[in-house]
């Protein structure tokens, strides 16, 4: 197992920036910066070539977490471009899960068997056991990439090709999928969630080894914190940092930048800051809310704010799955549309192709884009990761993007919404199954 420090001089951003970063983990909601460079990647075909010049140009450290990894062409690109930079003598730390890569697992330690590429499974099932404990229902479904601790990218598309789905095969048509490019303060969030990751994998791969170097420590107790705050990403005490925890890189001069966040959903301290950040933007909305993803099973809170939106004039458009993946995640979707349709909401199901793009855009000027769905699973179980951007520009790109995919796709007319019994019989099932599954994953309550 590795006990990573900070960044230092040699391996990337200064410490006292590392620990300044980390006041956007103090706060429960997405904390802003400026000075970023923000880039919309449309599919796997324009995020693979971007990582790949990214880390043609990476100096120091390489961090990657992904939920699938496929044995495909375009992973092997991917994994060819870590392989290269190990060589050149850049740390490369890989993460991959355990569920979602599980038939690539072989293939992927022939990869980069003495490629000096570092990657461990996050939550691994090896053993016939591992499938009935319920904290294995807890995947890592993030998709970042950092380098240098300055460049970034979040989103939706796993290492996997546009054309080629682990269930169905492959396609002809491309997924619909979607990432960001970001370069700037937030770059440093992104590298201390996967460090977090890592460390969290490795210490369920490795423990052994870890408790042996704890004992032999010369400071076993210090060494041991150390760790748990790594593996927590804990916050210094207030006199250890080197600044205010929510400004950008203490001594750098103020930037005109667009103005970005990074947030998460974990386990620990933000548990629903995904959801908070899209709930407040939509009670915020005044004229339109584009709403994209393949998952649509949002709680009742969520619900409650877009149809108040819908209720006073603004535009609420969904883009969600009319090619099913999943036949239960399309029934979900489905329960609701009587009551979404009712109050003008506009539904769009995406036929050209299979759906997986996340992302929300709010009145041409906030805009999120990430891994998070909207159902339970992404919004209380996964580990999950959404980039966020206060910027008309960004907005306006999406939102054409937006429009270019209701081309592919047909919209659901109020007169087809499902009624009378059957249609609150499906909302019950729905209701019914969602709780099962979260109370078998230790969650408890309403959602």
């Amino acid at each position: 197992m590795s006990t990573t420090p900070p960044p230092t001089a040699e391996t990337g951003a200064p410490p006292q920036a590392w620990t300044a970063s980390l006041g956007w983990y103090a706060a429960a909601r997405a904390v802003y910066q400026d000075g970023h460079e923000v880039t919309l990647l449309e599919g796997g075909q324009s995020l693979f070539p971007a990582m790949a010049r990214a880390l043609a140009g990476a100096h120091h450290e390489v961090w990657v977490a992904t939920y699938i990894l496929a044995e495909d062409s375009a992973a092997a690109q991917v994994l060819a471009a870590l392989r290269r930079a190990a060589v050149r003598g850049v740390r490369v730390r890989l993460v991959v899960d355990g569920f979602g890569s599980l038939a690539a697992l072989d293939w992927l330690a022939a990869q980069l068997h003495g490629s000096g590429v570092d990657w461990v499974v996050f939550r691994p099932l090896r053993r016939w056991w591992h499938w009935l404990q319920p904290s294995q229902l807890r995947r890592l479904h993030q998709k970042l990439c950092v380098v240098d601790g300055q460049v970034a990218f979040v989103g939706g598309i796993n290492l996997i090709d546009d054309c080629h789905d682990l269930t169905h095969g492959w396609s002809e048509a491309p997924r619909l999928d979607l990432a960001v490019r970001l370069e700037g303060p937030v770059a440093l969030a992104v590298e201390q969630t996967v460090r977090a990751v890592w460390t969290r994998a490795m210490f369920g791969h490795d423990w052994r080894q870890e408790v042996v170097q704890l004992w032999r420590a010369a400071e076993p107790l210090h060494q041991a914190r150390a760790l748990w705050r790594q593996v927590r990403m804990v916050l210094p005490r207030p006199e250890a940092a080197a600044g205010p925890a929510v400004e950008a890189t203490p001594g750098s001069a103020p930037s005109l930048g667009v103005s970005a966040a990074f947030v998460v959903r974990d386990n620990l301290r933000q548990r629903r800051t995904i959801e908070r950040t899209m709930i407040e933007a939509i009670h915020q909305s005044q004229a339109s809310i584009d709403l994209v993803t393949p998952y649509f099973y949002p709680g009742r809170v969520f619900r409650r704010v877009l149809l108040r939106a819908a209720r006073r004039g603004v535009r609420v458009r969904l883009l969600l799955q009319g090619k099913l993946d999943y036949q239960l995640a399309g029934w979900a979707a489905r329960a609701l549309y009587a009551e979404l349709l009712a109050e003008g909401v506009e539904i769009h199901e995406y036929t050209a192709a299979h759906l997986h793009a996340k992302a929300v855009g709010v009145d041409g000027r906030w805009a999120t884009v990430g891994s998070s769905n909207v159902d339970p699973l992404s919004l209380l179980l996964n580990l999950e990761a959404n980039s966020v951007v206060r910027d008309a520009a960004f907005a306006a790109g999406l939102r054409a993007w937006f429009d270019r995919a209701l081309q592919g796709a047909r919209q659901v007319a109020p007169a087809a919404r499902p009624r009378g019994w059957r249609a609150w019989l499906g909302r019950v099932v729905v209701a019914w199954v969602a709780r099962i599954y979260l109370r078998t994953a230790g969650l408890t309550g309403r959602y």
